[in-house]
């Protein structure tokens, strides 16, 4: 902001997901008037909580859970205060039907040799595809691979992973990372979930899951906002915009209102329907007609008693894939009872099943991990369903994600799915709405504003590729 002025920037944020709070904070924290538009009546996004009206009980949309190396995740945690309510993990437990554990935890080793002493003692791979899964880390280690149009999984193949090594090791780290099938998955996104959470560092591979729901964590962020001059306004739906030469006039309810600057932080396919019926839009509406997406599943579940001691697991070889035993840090007391969260990601073989009969499965095979749940009763339980949960990371993708710049000087994006560097989790989204930040302040005269965090940097022999 030039100081002589005394007019006050005004920023319309559209979003209250983790992408416009991101922007919102840092705008509003920087001196300008930030408005944030949310159409729901709670603030989080996709990582939000509400009162489910069929148990009671309060839920998360879906378990959502950070890495060591979301850096401006964290970063966006710091500035709300709210870095204490995550709870972190040093150790990943494999469990297999049966009940068998392998445990990966990191050791005095340097990176990205830190796991190698717990990765050669897990029973759930044998020796070949040990053998196999190094020699792919080691093609992995030194550089990023360029970007083409082979998947994943032929990827795999050409460097001769077994069988046993996709299905229990790649699908089972790579599918709830990205939320896709490894058979659609590009091999720029795959090395980049293996570089930064298995190999850069022990730091940037410990797992952070959040103790309170997550509306609880996100709700500060409008808290921030407020304190800071802004305003936070829900059930407030934005319908389109418009650009001029000195603002930019938002249609809200019907109604217009006007702001020097705007951030859409919404899904792809909502920020299609509100762009401007003009040959300007053409390019990023043809932009954003590549995007698919890819579903999530999260199934809840009451028990009687407790079925584990264990606060979470990774489950081989069945639908379901991730156990997060949420009664044990959400510090809610069921009596003796569990509350599990059961995830499934890319779960499209769900999509058309019904809520019974996704609790009858998911039940079933969840006994075959934990004995105890066969002798439990089952309270309650729910099924969420987010059918467009994500974009999904397919080959070429890349060259559909647009910048934060638009074609309109005073409009910026925000969303996962913009040209973060990132695929679509937490940190993509804080990366992207700390990007439409920066732009917004520095066009307001903020020449020095920088929300970016560094990337942690590489540790042990990694240093040696950067």
């Amino acid at each position: 902001m030039n100081e002589r002025s005394t007019h006050i920037p005004s920023v319309a944020v559209v979003g209250g997901g983790l992408a416009g709070l991101a922007a919102g904070c840092a705008l509003a924290e920087s001196g300008l008037h930030v408005t944030l538009f949310e159409k729901r009546p709670y603030l989080g996004g996709r990582a939000s909580s509400y009162q489910h009206p069929g148990t009671g009980e309060v839920v998360d949309n879906c378990q959502h859970v950070l890495l060591g190396c979301c850096t401006n995740l964290i970063d966006f945690y710091q500035r709300l205060g709210v870095e204490n309510k995550i709870r972190w993990y040093d150790e990943l437990i494999f469990l297999e039907p049966g009940g068998r554990a392998s445990v990966i935890a990191s050791s005095s080793l340097p990176a990205p040799l830190h796991t190698a002493t717990s990765f050669l003692r897990a029973p759930c791979l044998n020796l070949q595809d040990k053998l196999a899964i190094g020699g792919a880390m080691a093609a992995l280690a030194p550089m990023m691979p360029k970007e083409s149009n082979e998947p994943f999984l032929s990827w795999l193949k050409r460097h001769a992973q077994t069988e046993r090594a996709i299905e229990r090791f790649w699908k089972t780290i790579l599918v709830s990372a990205l939320n896709e099938d490894i058979d659609q998955v590009s091999v720029t996104y795959a090395a980049q979930v293996v570089r930064e959470s298995f190999l850069k560092s022990a730091a940037a591979g410990r797992m952070g899951i959040p103790t309170v729901p997550l509306t609880d964590l996100y709700s500060v962020a409008g808290d921030y906002i407020q304190q800071r001059g802004g305003q936070v306004r829900v059930r407030a739906s934005v319908e389109s915009f418009r650009t001029q030469f000195a603002d930019v006039s938002l249609t809200v309810a019907g109604q217009q209102e006007k702001f020097d600057f705007l951030v859409p932080a919404v899904p792809f396919d909502v920020l299609s329907r509100m762009l401007p019926q003009t040959t300007a839009a053409d390019p990023l509406r043809q932009s954003l007609s590549h995007f698919v997406t890819s579903p999530i599943t999260g199934i809840h579940l009451w028990f009687d008693r407790q079925i584990s001691d264990l606060e979470h697991a990774v489950l081989l070889d069945r639908t379901i894939q991730w156990m997060f035993h949420k009664s044990k840090y959400l510090n809610r007391s069921n009596g003796d009872g569990s509350y599990v969260e059961l995830v499934v990601s890319a779960s499209n073989s769900l999509v058309e099943k019904s809520r019974q009969e996704i609790i009858d499965l998911a039940v079933s095979e969840l006994g075959e991990f934990f004995p105890a749940v066969r002798s439990a009763t089952l309270l309650k339980a729910t099924v969420i369903k987010e059918v467009h949960a994500t974009y999904s990371p397919r080959p070429g993708v890349d060259h559909h994600r647009p910048h934060a710049q638009t074609v309109w000087p005073r409009v910026f994006l925000a969303g996962d799915w913009t040209a973060t560097g990132w695929p679509a989790t937490m940190e993509g989204a804080v990366r992207s709405g700390y990007v439409a930040a920066q732009c917004v302040a520095r066009v307001a005269g903020l020449h020095n504003a920088a929300f970016l965090v560094p990337d942690l940097p590489p540790r042990g022999f990694m240093r040696l590729f950067g």
